[in-house]
């Protein structure tokens, strides 16, 4: 372009590098934290989304948006009063028989009449107490004033930590209890892609028909056995304020943990995803109590073990396969017969050519521990390690009870 162009024509080729800079690309990608985002907006839960300051919060937000085809309004809650969310008091023709309505803002309107639309409150860790306890309807009740926002607008909100916000304040245990809370971290894998010009994508889960009903059924089971077992964890309010501010147990938060709980199980949704979602509602002791009680759940029961041993399915894992062998143990302890302790030798064996032979110390020697002097030492026992240690603490279990 000669040196003599006007500006504007240099102002059409900067916009040209820009439009080339923003050219940018998607592709279907393997993200937990992405995952456990969108399941929770497919679940209608609010969400907080956690991390330091150009981390990508906001970018993430937006090609959320345009991933699931929804009208993005942001609202940046700490430049807003209080009245901007409970709304303004405006005076009608006789404020003592109509009394006095309360108008919503703008952008909420907006979101009314379109009917669906992602509403992002961003900054919200800078928000002083006042705007915070205004928003609390707002998350709750998707009431603002007296305009109630319509299913189909979904709510989440990003914070910094209270270090690197600019004049930042803790969350309100209130509010902090209204959101599935997650920590935002960056992969550089994927950044280094997104600045190549990919991106990975958003997409909502694809939940099973037919797994709708057992999902539901299993998130029952296993948030009201936990609490049924550790009625402690239904309530507690942390003791500092920064925990306070984050995700712990409630009523209301075990409710969201067994909505997305449903949901992960219906889409099929991968261990960490799940853990991510449950830790984020309910905080990290409770929701890894919940985990723990649901990999219980799947493990199979030791009577159907000790029944049939040879045909038996032990876990791949090594601690849910410790529990399961200390499960059919107790078992037989329970109810010590010569055919339960045979099937349990048995089963011990099917578990070290499957797996490791140090799951079998404890269980073995306590096994050894229950032999009845006139109950034989099965021939199973030579194909563990060890033999002659298991066999002598057998032999000496049978002479102790002479």
């Amino acid at each position: 372009m000669p040196v003599s162009a006007p500006p504007a024509a240099r102002l059409d080729v900067a916009a040209r590098l820009l439009g080339l800079l923003g050219d940018t690309t998607t592709e279907p990608r393997p993200d937990d934290q992405l995952e456990a985002l969108t399941l929770a907006v497919a679940a209608d839960l609010p969400v907080l989304l956690w991390g330091e300051p150009g981390i990508g919060k906001t970018a993430a937000l937006h090609q959320l948006a345009a991933a699931l085809e929804l009208p993005l309004t942001t609202v940046i809650a700490s430049v807003h009063e209080p009245s901007d969310f409970a709304g303004l008091p405006i005076i009608g023709d006789d404020p003592a028989q109509q009394g006095v309505p309360l108008a919503p803002p703008d952008w909420a309107v907006r979101l009314v009449r379109a009917g669906r639309g992602l509403l992002f409150l961003d900054e919200l860790s800078t928000a002083p107490p006042a705007v915070q306890a205004a928003l609390l309807r707002l998350v709750l009740e998707r009431r603002i004033g007296a305009l109630q926002l319509p299913p189909g607008v979904r709510i989440v909100a990003a914070a910094n930590p209270r270090a690197s916000a600019a004049d930042g304040w803790e969350l309100s245990p209130p509010l902090a209890n209204r959101f599935v809370h997650l920590q935002w971290a960056h992969d550089p894998e994927v950044v280094v892609r997104g600045l190549g010009g990919v991106w990975p994508v958003a997409t909502l889960p694809r939940l099973d028909p037919e797994a709708l009903e057992p999902a539901v059924a299993l998130a029952r089971r296993a948030v009201c056995g936990l609490l049924a077992a550790r009625p402690e964890l239904v309530h507690r309010l942390p003791s500092t304020e920064t925990r306070r501010g984050g995700a712990w147990p409630s009523p209301r938060s075990w409710d969201m943990t067994l909505r997305l709980t449903a949901f992960a199980t219906a889409a099929g949704s991968g261990r960490e995803v799940l853990s991510l979602l449950v830790r984020g509602t309910v905080g990290d002791g409770p929701g890894l109590e919940l985990m723990a009680y649901l990999d219980r759940m799947d493990l199979p029961d030791p009577e159907d073990l000790l029944a049939d041993p040879s045909s038996a399915v032990l876990p791949e894992r090594g601690d849910l396969r410790q529990t399961v062998l200390d499960a059919v143990v107790a078992a037989v302890r329970n109810r010590p017969e010569r055919a339960r302790w045979d099937a349990a030798w048995e089963l011990l064996v099917r578990a070290l050519r499957t797996g490791a032979p140090d799951l079998l110390v404890v269980p073995a020697a306590t096994l050894a521990s229950l032999r009845r002097e006139d109950w034989e030492v099965p021939e199973s026992i030579e194909h563990l390690a060890s033999t002659r240690a298991v066999a002598r603490r057998a032999d000496a279990a049978a002479k102790a009870r002479r």
